[in-house]
């Protein structure tokens, strides 16, 4: 029997904010020592009172404008009550009747990820949001020797819980849409994306039913995805295992499955008969939060491009495959830093990310009313003062005061004429990127911060070959140069004399010398042998110390060698 697959994806994005969702510990606690990034708000003392990161709040807004998403511009906090041991205080603190972002959408370009190799053929999939709420994560357990260790370093750090509604019908579909979110974070600045070290986490929750019915299968969830191949390996493997279950007339449970990697396989973690009471209760100790018109139009005026428009304009506009369309807007690093300057953004303020303007947040939240991360010390509230303590019920956050933002954006590098010259030269510098400049990334295992080659000396080399003043093979070795010592290339082929030699009159004299030099060879050309003709060339280009033009050395070299077939 055929059957549809019915998927919906709940996806944890950790924040990169510089202190924790309500307290001023450091939230950097990948590698720390356990129990070292703590404070009594997180460890829940008594007494010990919640204060709201400010920049947490503005990435969730980011995020959900990202997706396309209503912003609740009036929101409160609420208590979700469930004991484990990583979760000191008893209970989370998170949203649920109204969560900060609604109603949204991502769209994705569903490729066969299978093989690990690249295809053009794709199509494109809208897969609503239901929700994006901001939260805080729980802390750490590890298993060891017999026995149970908490680590509360990550308690208390910012979180984005993302809610799809059930639109992913296959294992491509939810590898592509965890693929488009991790790289809308990345863009935006807000998270490593990174889920080997946790900052991103997922559970696809899944059913079949026979295709064309409307009632949905029994709902399995996946926990222990640490990888995208997970994903998309062990929804894979579970569309098969219930497939089987349910052709051999049986019934598939209600339950938790967890990945197994090394075996490629899910295995039973759990039973799961109803869902949980979490007992949601609004936050006594936080006021409510009310966005305003001016700060959200403050933050929305800070998005970038986004990978997939970006994606989608570099092939349009530019005339690149998909596979470099995708190449050139995947890592946001280079992204800004070399593509940028052949093929730039539409008019709009860059995402200012820890320069500029965002170095000095706007004051939307006064001191007192519970505000952190601002870059800015964060004094003590007086008795009576602020949110607690003050014998009076919490005021609402006022929120969104003054605008800030401006700047402008890298002009594009002039390179060629109309828009045929601007389509090739943006695939030239295409070709670069991800040739030359990727194999000396990868040799010296370099981050594109690292290299010396800016983007303006690149394009002045590419402009160099187009000119025809130095050839391809010649333009590599300049690269190189350049990447070791940071010189222009225009320095390099002046100093070493490198320029091409287009010439007529020498370069017809080099042929005629190799021919004559070369008798047997030439004997065997004319007698049928023409894959000897690249041994001519090659032999003129090291004659010339490879600065002869190929397309006239190849142009002599029939003439004279039809000559002599005459």
């Amino acid at each position: 029997m055929h059957y549809e697959v019915i998927i919906g994806m709940e996806t944890h994005v950790e924040q990169n904010t510089a202190s924790k969702m309500f307290c001023r510990c450091s939230a950097d606690f990948f590698g720390a020592e356990p129990n070292t990034n703590v404070c009594p708000t997180c460890l829940a003392m008594p007494g010990a009172l919640p204060v709201i990161n400010q920049r947490a709040v503005e990435n969730s807004i980011m995020i959900g404008l990202a997706l396309n998403c209503k912003i609740a511009q009036h929101t409160f906090w609420e208590r979700k009550s469930y004991w484990y041991p990583d979760l000191p205080k008893g209970y989370q603190i998170s949203q649920y009747q109204y969560p900060i972002a609604y109603d949204g959408y991502i769209d994705v370009d569903v490729r066969d990820a299978s093989t690990g190799g690249w295809t053009e053929q794709s199509y494109r999939k809208r897969i609503h949001i239901r929700r994006a709420h901001l939260e805080e994560d729980t802390g750490k357990l590890v298993h060891a020797n017999g026995s149970s260790f908490v680590d509360f370093n990550r308690c208390g750090v910012p979180l984005i819980e993302i809610v799809t509604e059930p639109d992913i019908n296959n294992a491509d579909e939810a590898y592509a849409f965890l693929s488009a979110l991790r790289d809308i974070v990345r863009y935006l600045g807000i998270s490593t994306g990174d889920m080997e070290k946790g900052a991103m986490r997922c559970e696809p929750n899944m059913s079949l039913r026979p295709a064309g019915t409307d009632k949905f299968g029994t709902k399995v969830e996946i926990k222990n995805l640490n990888s995208l191949r997970a994903v998309r390996d062990s929804i894979a493997y579970e569309i098969k295992r219930q497939s089987d279950v349910l052709d051999s007339g049986g019934a598939v449970r209600q339950v938790t499955m967890g990945w197994d990697d090394v075996r490629g396989v899910t295995v039973l973690q759990r039973d799961k008969e109803e869902a949980h009471d979490y007992r949601y209760f609004p936050e006594p100790d936080l006021p409510p939060l009310d966005i305003s018109e001016e700060w959200l139009s403050e933050i929305r005026a800070r998005m970038p491009e986004l990978p997939l428009a970006k994606q989608d304009r570099f092939i349009h506009t530019y005339g690149l495959s998909g596979y470099d369309a995708m190449v050139l807007t995947k890592d946001p690093p280079l992204r800004s830093t070399l593509s940028v300057w052949w093929m730039p953004s539409p008019p709009h303020p860059p995402l200012p990310v820890g320069e500029g303007a965002s170095d000095q947040p706007p004051p939307h939240l006064a001191v007192g009313e519970g505000t952190h991360d601002s870059g800015q010390p964060h004094p003590t509230p007086a008795a009576g003062e602020g949110t607690h303590d003050s014998g009076q019920p919490n005021p609402p956050l006022a929120v969104g005061e003054g605008a800030h933002n401006s700047g402008g954006s890298n002009p594009p590098l002039p390179m060629g004429e109309g828009a045929q010259g601007v389509r090739a030269s943006a695939k030239a510098a295409s070709n670069w990127i991800t040739g030359e400049l990727f194999r000396l990334m990868g040799g010296a295992n370099l981050d594109i911060s690292a290299v010396k080659v800016l983007p303006e000396q690149l394009a002045a080399l590419i402009q160099l070959v187009e000119s025809k003043t130095i050839n391809i093979n010649t333009a590599k070795s300049v690269f190189e140069e350049m990447s070791a010592t940071g010189q222009d290339a225009r320095a390099i082929v002046d100093a070493k004399g490198l320029a091409q030699i287009s010439d007529s009159a020498a370069l017809e004299k080099a042929v005629e010398d190799i021919l004559t030099n070369n008798p047997s060879q030439l004997k065997g050309y004319l007698s049928g042998q023409e894959k000897l003709f690249q041994f001519f060339v090659g032999q003129v280009m090291k004659a010339t110390k490879g600065k002869a033009n190929p397309q006239m050395v190849q142009g002599l070299l029939k003439t004279a060698l039809e000559k002599r077939r005459g």
